[in-house]
């Protein structure tokens, strides 16, 4: 395309081959660069775009330096919405430039626009899309970074969507080999990510293994990134088996070095994740966790947090509110957490629901609590197996027990111990 791009500028420009090529070059050699079979340095690249009067930018990439200037700044704007919360405006920024003409031939910047219209468009809770986007985008040659980003981006949304088969794949493609490259920040990043996608499906002797190993891989490392990846994975392996405050110490290590260094969003989501742990861990301090969670979903709001991170938080504020004793608050914040939540994420849609009920239930409104404890049926029967639907199946039994459904309660707790392998 380089030498099509010169053949072309030089008949516009009314001059032969030779008169391109002196004093500096030989006809001959402007001739088998026009023809594709030489490949100019970079150094006869910009003796023919000033011999030529056209920009360098165009002959290496076919827009003007003008046309690539505005294409650049229509990237950095569409990012800039992306990271201020703007999901939806990133969306369609992202979208609008990849029909830009001149971007075709800019493969890194094409590149660049799918995988953030890929990010925006995970932000706003279409997952099926998002999927789509990566994973066309992983089908083609890219730098080594990108691929491990296009990796975390895709196994974090098979992790939301329930897909926890293929989100397991794409993390052990890369890190499960016999060959592991050597690790990095974003390494470690996708391992952190792999690993949770192990503990949703309820491989814990795995997850336990596997955070070990980031451990080690981030001590290494010694950067920021890497110990929050790895120390915040460590609380979440440790608060599924059981070790609540090895959890807090793991999660209190991560925040405190993702609080100096950290993305806002990462950041607000590890608050409300933290919030949730100490609810979990330390029940009396329920009123300092939901505070802690209160903060995050504000902070939630400002960044380019997915409507799943912003629904998990409503879903969380209203677990602690209802320990606190106020199952109408609880209700406010779920439902609003429903009001954003993607269709497809069933397990955390569950989990609502599971809510409203026991909110309901406390309020003395049996009809509705019965209803909503239906519901949780609907939304777990057709996912597989793992740990966490046995756990929500299993909160769904006592929820119905308590309710005097006992036929429900018991169809629940079965299925509770299926998922378990029971």
């Amino acid at each position: 395309m380089v030498g099509l791009r010169i053949k072309t500028v030089r008949r516009q420009r009314g001059l032969s081959q030779a008169q391109l090529a002196h004093p500096e070059l030989s006809d001959s050699y402007v001739s088998l660069i026009e023809s594709g079979k030489r490949t100019p340095t970079p150094a006869v690249l910009e003796l023919l775009a000033q011999k030529l009067d056209c920009s360098l930018s165009y002959l290496v990439n076919g827009v003007t330096a003008e046309q690539m200037e505005d294409i650049e700044l229509a990237l950095g704007y569409a990012r800039l919405a992306l990271e201020n919360g703007e999901a939806s405006e990133a969306r369609t920024r992202f979208a609008e430039l990849l029909t830009d003409n001149n971007l075709t031939g800019l493969t890194k910047l094409r590149q660049d626009t799918e995988f953030g219209l890929a990010l925006a468009t995970e932000a706003i809770g279409d997952l099926d899309e998002a999927i789509s986007i990566l994973a066309r985008l992983r089908t083609e040659e890219t730098t080594p970074e990108r691929e491990v980003e296009l990796a975390i981006a895709l196994c974090r949304v098979y992790r939301d969507s329930d897909r926890l088969t293929e989100a397991v794949a794409v993390g052990e493609q890369i890190l499960g080999g016999p060959a592991r490259p050597t690790w990095t920040d974003l390494l470690v990043e996708l391992g952190a990510t792999l690993l949770s996608a192990y503990m949703f499906r309820g491989d814990m002797l795995r997850a336990r293994q596997f955070a070990a190993e980031l451990l080690n891989a981030a001590d290494m490392l010694g950067t920021p990134r890497s110990v929050v990846a790895a120390c915040w994975n460590a609380a979440v392996v440790a608060q599924s088996t059981g070790h609540g405050e090895e959890t807090l110490t793991f999660a209190e290590r991560a925040m405190a070095v993702q609080s100096e260094s950290g993305q806002p969003r990462n950041l607000a989501r590890m608050r409300n994740a933290y919030g949730s742990m100490l609810l979990k861990a330390r029940p009396a301090q329920a009123q300092a966790a939901r505070d802690i969670m209160l903060r995050a979903a504000e902070e939630l709001a400002q960044t380019s947090a997915s409507t799943v991170d912003i629904a998990r938080c409503r879903v969380e504020l209203a677990r602690a509110e209802i320990i606190l004793g106020s199952p109408a608050q609880a209700l406010a914040h779920v439902q609003a957490g429903q009001d954003v939540l993607p269709g497809k994420v069933r397990a955390l849609g569950a989990e609502a629901d599971l809510l409203i009920s026991r909110a309901h239930g406390a309020m003395g409104n049996l009809e509705e609590a019965q209803g909503h404890a239906r519901a949780v049926r609907d939304w777990l029967a057709p996912l597989p197996d793992s740990r966490r639907v046995a756990g929500t199946w299993y909160a769904a039994a006592e929820t119905m027990e308590m309710l005097d459904d006992s036929d429900g309660a018991v169809e629940a707790y079965q299925r509770a111990l299926a998922c378990a392998g029971l």
